[in-house]
């Protein structure tokens, strides 16, 4: 496939390559207490980045997911932080919103998407589920014309900072998958409550939140009991966008090597000058290269979401391959790529929460693995064509 960048996919690129080479990288050591990066986000916002996911009509730019990945690409290149606060806007939770949302929802809350006014979060993940979406306990009741949503949320993204949180819960306490749907909660909702925070090795904080009898209009239950499917279906677009922030982590990585390989010395010459590190980055590149094409394949399916397997075997690819080209650029630094003083030893703790979010591993090749058992033509191969 041919993934030619068009002319305004390049300007939109260069402009966001710009920005974050000259104001987000310099200052990215300063986000690594959790700060969330509320300028850089307004930044952002004001050349249409948050913007990218929600449709024109609400003030966005209604663009692919194979833009939003080269954006994101750009932006983890200089502050994963502020990648994983971008990818908040431009995910899954914003495309349920514009996807499955009443108008008057639409309306109220996408336009200050594209500014940095409205802040996302997705809630998903309890203390006792993760992956397995059908043992869910957080609740929603309908009773008339209001919903009242009990339950506990953790390992949750930008809590105290976002505006609305949109939260996969079941419905009418309806066992298993089939009674899972999702529901907007505003963070000013009575009976809001967050009830525990944690500091992750990536920088970003993450925290659990508590719904006790939390009233809601019905028009917030934008998916009902059955939306399991329509709900993974849009979890796909974050199996690309999640390995989008891992495979501009390994490039910034990368980067940084190779320039530290041509400036250092040792024995009277540049590191690079040495064949074992001139292997070490040819192999890091290899798999840059190698993930990447996965990456926007998967992408480019999207109609207007991806395809499944596309989108979890580029997330597994990426994954892995952005954890041992960060750890490889810490080791061509040697004893300075384990200081914070150096990008490297950062763009490594980034990279290892990719394989935990979105899926882990682990779930994904299981579900892979099925597939291909099933559905596999064992006279001929042409990729995923064959199913």
């Amino acid at each position: 496939m041919d993934f030619e960048l068009t002319q305004d996919q390049r300007a939109m690129v260069n402009t966001v390559r710009e920005l974050v080479q000259d104001k987000i990288k310099p200052n990215a050591l300063k986000y690594m207490d959790g700060t969330f990066p509320w300028e850089n986000m307004r930044e952002l916002a004001k050349i249409g980045v948050l913007g990218m996911a929600v449709p024109e009509e609400y003030g966005g730019l209604g663009l692919p997911v194979l833009d939003t990945v080269f954006v994101l690409e750009e932006i983890a290149k200089g502050c994963y932080v502020t990648a994983m606060d971008v990818m908040g806007e431009v995910g899954t939770q914003c495309r349920v919103v514009s996807t499955f949302a009443p108008e008057s929802i639409k309306r109220k809350w996408l336009p200050g998407v594209c500014t940095a006014d409205t802040i996302l979060a997705i809630c998903m993940t309890e203390p006792h589920a993760g992956t397995d979406v059908g043992n869910y306990r957080t609740n929603c009741d309908i009773k008339g014309d209001k919903v009242i949503l009990n339950g506990v949320k953790t390992l949750i993204s930008r809590v105290g900072d976002a505006h609305l949180y949109v939260v996969f819960t079941r419905v009418n306490k309806i066992p298993g998958r089939g009674g899972i749907g999702c529901v907007l909660v505003e963070a000013d909702r009575p009976g809001f409550e967050i009830t525990a925070k944690y500091h992750t090795m990536g920088g970003e904080h993450l925290a659990e939140i508590r719904f006790n009898d939390i009233e809601l209009p019905l028009e917030n239950l934008v998916l009902k009991e059955g939306g399991f499917k329509k709900m993974i279906n849009a979890f796909n677009t974050q199996r690309c966008l999640n390995p989008s922030v891992s495979l501009g982590l390994a490039e910034g990585a990368f980067e940084e090597a190779v320039k530290y390989a041509r400036d250092r010395t040792a024995f009277g010459k540049p590191i690079g000058d040495f064949q074992a590190i001139r292997h070490k980055l040819a192999e890091m590149y290899r798999d840059i290269e190698a993930s990447r094409s996965i990456l926007y394949r998967a992408a480019a399916s999207a109609k207007p979401f991806p395809d499944p397997y596309l989108a979890a075997m580029a997330k597994i690819t990426v994954n892995e391959m952005s954890l041992r080209v960060t750890s490889d650029a810490i080791q061509v630094h040697g004893g300075y790529g384990f200081t914070d003083e150096f990008p490297v030893s950062r763009f490594y703790r980034g990279a290892r929460y990719g394989t935990l979010g979105g899926g882990t591993t682990e779930t994904l090749k299981e579900l892979v693995g099925k597939k291909v058992l099933a559905d596999f033509p064992v006279n001929g191969f042409l990729g995923m064509n064959n199913f």
